[in-house]
């Protein structure tokens, strides 16, 4: 029956784990992702395989691993090795981005560190953290979706700063300038409500 019928999604709020590979989720480097096929919460490596669903109409539909290599009947040996989330190269998806800068980044009570921010095309409601532009594997990942922006700096911040804050997780930023931090705060306004930007291109900061 797999893929011939919707499956029955497990909710978010009933696993604190990918029921794949048994990462925990965490609101700042695991997403949950639903298997199309069996209706499983996954994490983003483990849902990275797409197959075609006859429930769907034969769409192309995201599925787990397990699903996949059954739909598609596929032995691991035939499979390419898939990347994690964090295992994307910054060059790939800053060559390829809505927007992209170093931007000043502080969590909590830590102190403010510089990181290579980037918004890819492919998952504009994204933002990835380097350490540098040439890194091979992100620092963390932050999903924008739902998140509140807080642009008005208070005293004790940079100058250009903004606040991302969702339940007890508040991201601050800061910027070089006030012009940088706009093009940012244009982006992530759309990101937070699910949309994204129409002229991407006029957004690219080199």
């Amino acid at each position: 029956e797999l893929g011939k019928r919707a499956p029955r999604w497990i909710r978010d709020n009933e696993v604190t784990m990918c029921m794949k590979c048994r990462e925990p989720f965490n609101a700042l480097t695991r997403r949950r992702h639903h298997c199309r096929a069996c209706g499983h919460v996954v994490c983003w490596k483990c849902s990275d395989y797409k197959a075609h669903l006859e429930y769907d109409g034969n769409k192309l539909n995201k599925v787990c691993k397990d699903c996949y290599h059954v739909i598609i009947g596929c032995t691991d040996s035939e499979e390419k090795k898939k990347k994690g989330i964090l295992e994307i190269e910054s060059a790939e998806v800053s060559g390829n981005s809505v927007i992209c800068s170093f931007l000043q980044y502080m969590e909590k009570s830590k102190p403010w560190q510089k990181a290579w921010c980037v918004i890819p095309k492919q998952e504009a409601l994204v933002l990835y953290m380097y350490g540098a532009p040439q890194d091979v594997r992100a620092l963390a990942t932050i999903p924008l979706l739902g998140y509140t922006v807080d642009d008005t700096p208070r005293s004790a911040d940079l100058p250009h700063s903004f606040k991302l804050t969702q339940s007890k997780s508040v991201h601050s930023f800061a910027a070089d300038n006030e012009e940088l931090k706009q093009k940012w705060l244009k982006v992530i306004h759309l990101a937070v409500k699910g949309e994204t930007p129409e002229c991407q291109n006029e957004l690219q900061v080199n």
